[in-house]
Parts: structure tokens; sequence; C-alpha cells
């Protein structure tokens, strides 16, 4: 099952060879899909990595595999994209997992989870250490067929209208953030608010909240975060990274020939690798308009981060208590990522920190 749900590149070349070959005796009839999606076309990076994906299928198809993608809320609200899919309004999305936390908890894994596996880790343990089997296991029980395309990497840790010098300072702090983030926001006295992208920017000009974390500085930029917020805090320790997830109606998939599969997998593995390199590209770019236009860059003081994590460890548990979902994936994943850490320090973290320095200082 794992590796159905991410080719190899020999798998994938041959899936793209053969889908741009004449259509055989039995090829299957033009299909038409729609795609929900949870972003405003302003986000062109996000929004743009699901055109792209749609555009891809009907490439490699032949134009015989349509797939359309529309707007967060174009279709449905952005909260109900999970459900849309699940009770066949829309044959497929385009999402973060945990915007549908509340539904399940446990979707977090298929997103990233907090101070967890960072955008290289996580694919490694969806592709090679399990996280496929317990996802698919998971997304079964709503109909649904889950398929990774897209990662933004580490996010910034939010925009706040305050400087943040302390836990103390978090006291009462409205912010939009949801997920496991807000849990532990919560535990260290924040008041977690759910809201839309394309709210974000009104509700901080208009004193609805108090700081809001999206995803980093490209598409913070675009929204025009810093306008209404200075203060810029790094790292996004509320995920290790964010993956994206399209989620497949299982009947659809069922539906579906064996060519028009291999081209749909093909595409969202094209687009799990395309995305994270045009944020990467585009990011230090940003962040340099960014702090010229006046956004005040800052890292969380280490009390932040050392009550964040400890936060963390115990929402972890009280979600395994409460979910067998999320307790069932846990053990392997909290296992998995501390094999990860060992391996990275050995060897990333070793280069990067000193190329860091190096590449800093001439």
């Amino acid at each position: 099952m794992q590796r159905r749900g991410f080719l190899s590149q020999a798998a994938v070349a041959g899936a793209g060879a053969a889908a741009l070959a004449a259509p055989s005796a039995q090829a299957q009839a033009t299909v038409r899909w729609r795609m929900s999606t949870s972003w405003p076309k302003s986000l062109d990076n996000m929004y743009g990595s699901a055109e792209l994906l749609c555009k891809r299928v009907g490439e490699l198809s032949g134009g015989r595999f349509e797939i359309r993608a529309f707007p967060g809320g174009e279709i449905v609200p952005p909260a109900q994209n999970m459900d849309a899919v699940s009770n066949g309004t829309v044959e497929c999305n385009h999402v973060l997992a945990t915007f549908h936390f509340g539904k399940n908890s446990a979707v977090a894994f298929d997103t990233g989870l907090s101070f967890g596996l960072n955008a290289r880790q996580h694919n490694a343990w969806v592709m090679h250490g399990g996280g496929l089997a317990h996802l698919r296991k998971l997304y079964k029980q709503y109909g649904i067929v889950n398929f990774t395309s897209g990662n933004v990497g580490v996010q910034m840790g939010g925009w706040f209208r305050k400087e943040i010098k302390s836990v103390a300072d978090l006291q009462g702090l409205k912010m939009r953030i949801g997920g496991i983030g807000g849990m532990v926001m919560s535990k260290l006295g924040a008041l977690p608010q759910q809201i839309p992208p394309g709210d974000i920017y009104p509700s901080l000009e208009k004193g609805a909240i108090d700081a809001a974390e999206w995803i980093g500085p490209y598409d913070d930029l675009k929204l025009g975060l810093n306008k209404v917020a200075p203060y810029y805090y790094s790292p996004g320790w509320f995920e290790g990274s964010a993956s994206i997830t399209t989620m497949v109606n299982e009947k659809a998939w069922a539906a579906l020939s064996p060519e028009f599969k291999a081209i749909f997998e093909t595409a969202c593995n094209e687009q799990t690798l395309s995305m994270l390199a045009r944020y990467d590209a585009t990011n230090p770019g940003a962040l340099k308009q960014l702090i010229a236009g006046g956004a005040k860059l800052a890292y969380f003081p280490r009390d932040v981060m050392d009550a964040a994590y400890k936060a963390s460890q115990e929402v972890w548990k009280e979600l395994s208590d409460k979910n067998p979902d999320f307790a069932a994936i846990f053990p392997q994943w909290q296992a998995f990522q501390k094999e990860q850490v060992e391996w990275f320090r050995v060897a990333e973290a070793a280069l990067d920190g000193y190329t860091f320095n190096a590449v800093s200082r001439r």
C-alpha cells in the first residue's frame, strides 16, 4: 500500500509515458471531477498547486481525465471540505487535514504535530515508515482515500500585535490557530480562534484577534498580515512541517481505471516535490520585503518554547486517552521520530549548523 501511495521515480516516469501514449481499446472514457480547496485564489503557491495538480492530470491523460479546482468557499465552506468528499458532493479536495481536527484528532498525523517531523521526515514516515497504512485505515472510516500532494515546510510562528517576552504575555491572547497548536496555546493561557484564511487580515485589522499564524513569508506577504500585526515570530513549532492532503471519495477512486489512478498519483507526487521547492525558493525574498516594510522579526523566548513543548506532551497523552485512532498511530509515529532525530543530528544538523554560520560570515 505504501508503494502505491508514493511512486518511485521510475514508476512516475513509466506512468507518465503510459498516459501520454495512444490510448488502448480498453482505455477509460473521459472522467470529470471537481476539487474543493481551502484556499483563496490570491495564494498562488497554495491554490496554484491545486490547479497545477489538476492540469497535470489532464496533460498526462491526454485530456481524458479532467479535474477542476475551486477556491475555498465556492462549493462548500473550507470547514466542510472533508465532509464534501466523504458524502460525494465533490470527488476530491486539496486541504490541510488539520482543518478537520474536530472530526477526528488523528488527522493531525497527516499534516504534522507540534514539534513533529520536518518535511523530509514526514514524507519518509508516509512513504517508507508505515504512515500510509495508518492513514489509509483512518480515512477509510469516512469513505476517503488520502494522497499527499504538497508540503509548505517549517512555518513561521505567526504575527502578533504586541511583543511576546515570556509565557505571561500569552495570557488571554486571542490567536488564530487550530488543531494541536491551538490546544497547546490554550494550555499556555491563550484563546485559540478558528478563522479561515480569507478572514485573517480583517480579523487582525479590527482587533477581533491579537495574533495569527498562517504559513510563512511568501503567503503572509500576500495576505498583508504585516500591515496589521508588526511582530513576526519564528519558528512555527505547532507543526514540524505542514503536509497538504488530497482526499478522494472512495467510490470515485474505485471507479477509475488503473491508468487514471497512476496518473492521479503521479500528479500528487509531483506537487509534493514542487510545492515545497516553490516555498523554499520564494520565502527568502518575501521575508526581506516584509522586514523592509517594517516587520519586526524575532524568535520565541526560550521559556515559551519550553512551555509549548511540555504542553505538547500533555496534549498528545490527552488525545491518546480520548481517541483510539490517535492512540493507534502515536506510539509508532513517536518511535519513528526518535530514529529520525538521531540520524538527522549525526549528518544534517552537523552540516547545516556549520554551513549556516560559514555562509553568514562571508
